[in-house]
């Protein structure tokens, strides 16, 4: 809107101005201002921004006092604002820019504070960190018990606990199993923690040769117990080393390259002579069996039953409360403890994850009830999976055949690895069984879990599942090599 000049503008107008757009401003150069006062001249204003106090940003108004002087016979008069700083938007072309300007900003200081959240939230630093150091710096001890060690931590176990301590000599290495780190009721006779510490040892024994040691394993005998019957650390296993032929092999390779794949698999049949390797992985143990499933049904079949085995587990608040302590979401916990379940290997999709860590804990509880984000359900991964395994025991509440359980699993964990493969464990039917046993309970599952293996004198002790990776994932959080030294 363009201004006449002082002399046609008349009181009626003024105040039709002052109405709708409030001050007037304009050049400062005239006369008339109070001391140290801008006085805006109402025939040289063109556009209420064009005020000099503006230095490029958004001004509130606030207009000190406003004096009409020199009224003319005709009515018209000549007006001079003294002025401080403007809010009102005039002038459409300026509007827009203003606007923009504004919008810019907001959306700088929107998009600086979500990227140090996201900093500070770990999304950009996937893998990284004090937590993850020992996948990358565990070949730098060699030619000691330490180094053995340093391998055994990168082993699997159920829910990320780590349940293993190391009690080292020159010439020995116990294995001890932490009985306070185990995911509650979830697992109440340790069964899964002692094939977590099989896992452990597997590894420590593909380390051996490679630093220069023959290693012989000696298991402890023992029936598994409530939980609760465990006080202390208990060695479970006993290495003696001696010097030996320096070998690596291909197993030992694959150590840190072994992960935890959550995600969906793509459904492409498995090399046939990788299944034969499979099917081999426990011949030279009497007690422990390897049964592989690949045909449509088998596979319809087992989804079914882990899918009903996890609601029926999970439904328990116990078994809720004391899986989700050891699932961490913050990522400031993730580097302190250094242990358990992270989102970053959840196996969701990669936006949702990233959303997910960025959420506070009320936001991001209410956008799963509200299924705001975009997930894919355990049965939508487990549909998705051209093989499941499973390891049985003639007793599986048998100490020393959990243990071998645990050597197997790595083994297959392991040699997946090293074809290029993917693989994770799918528990819950099996914790299913402990779950009945533990409530008294009739043995559904173990009927089921029987009828599927077509033979009830092996126990099934362990389920997983493996294919061709659609996603690869990070590694998960380990504790250093001296937190677990005796």
């Amino acid at each position: 809107m363009r201004l006449r000049s002082v002399c046609d503008r008349t009181k009626a107008d003024q105040l039709r101005w002052n109405a709708h757009y409030g001050s007037i401003v304009g050049n400062p150069s005239v006369k008339g201002s109070k001391e140290g006062l801008p006085v805006i001249r109402f025939s040289e204003v063109r556009d209420p921004f064009l005020c000099p106090l503006r230095q490029g940003r958004q001004w509130q108004q606030q207009h000190r006092e406003a004096r009409v002087a020199n009224t003319l016979d005709d009515g018209s008069y000549k007006v001079f604002y003294h002025c401080r700083k403007i809010s009102a938007l005039h002038g459409e072309p300026l509007q827009r820019r203003l606007f923009l300007k504004g919008t810019g900003a907001v959306t700088v200081l929107l998009v600086g504070g979500v990227a140090f959240r996201a900093y500070e939230r770990g999304v950009f630093s996937v893998g990284k960190g004090p937590a993850f150091e020992p996948w990358k710096d565990w070949q730098q001890t060699k030619d000691s018990p330490l180094a053995l060690v340093s391998a055994a931590i990168l082993a699997a176990s159920p829910h990320n606990t780590q349940p293993w301590l190391f009690k080292l000599a020159d010439s020995s290495i116990d294995l001890y199993l932490d009985p306070k780190r185990y995911p509650g009721p979830l697992d109440p006779y340790l069964r899964e923690e002692h094939i977590g510490m099989g896992c452990a040892l597997e590894n420590l024994m593909l380390a051996a040769p490679a630093n220069g040691y023959a290693a012989s394993a000696t298991l402890l005998p023992g029936k598994l117990t409530l939980a609760s019957a465990y006080s202390d650390p208990e060695v479970v296993a006993r290495v003696v080393l001696v010097p030996g032929a320096r070998q690596r092999s291909e197993l030992y390779g694959a150590i840190p390259h072994r992960h935890t794949n959550r995600n969906p698999y793509a459904l492409k049949s498995l090399p046939a002579d990788f299944i034969d390797e499979l099917q081999r992985a426990a011949n030279d143990e009497a007690d422990v069996k390897v049964f592989l499933f690949t045909a449509d049904q088998e596979r319809n079949a087992i989804v079914e039953l882990i899918v009903k085995a996890n609601d029926t587990v999970y439904a328990d608040p116990q078994v809720d409360k004391g899986s989700e302590a050891w699932v961490r979401y913050d990522w400031k916990d993730v580097q302190r403890l250094r242990d358990g379940l992270i989102m970053d290997e959840s196996g969701q999709p990669p936006l949702t994850i990233a959303m997910v860590k960025l959420a506070t804990p009320s936001l991001r509880r209410f956008a799963f009830r509200h299924k705001l984000l975009r997930t894919t359900s355990y049965k939508e991964v487990l549909q998705a999976t051209p093989l499941f395994g499973l390891i049985a025991v003639r007793d599986r509440y048998e100490r020393e055949q959990s243990l071998l359980a645990g050597r197997i699993w790595q083994r297959i964990h392991l040699l997946t690895t090293a074809r290029g493969l993917a693989g994770r464990p799918v528990n819950e039917a099996v914790e299913w069984i402990d779950h009945q046993r533990w409530l008294n309970q009739e043995p559904q599952a173990e009927a089921a879990l029987s009828e599927l293996i077509g033979n009830t004198t092996w126990q099934p002790t362990f389920m997983f599942r493996l294919g061709y990776p659609v996603r690869q994932v990070s590694p998960s959080p380990r504790r250093p090599v001296n937190d677990v030294l005796l």
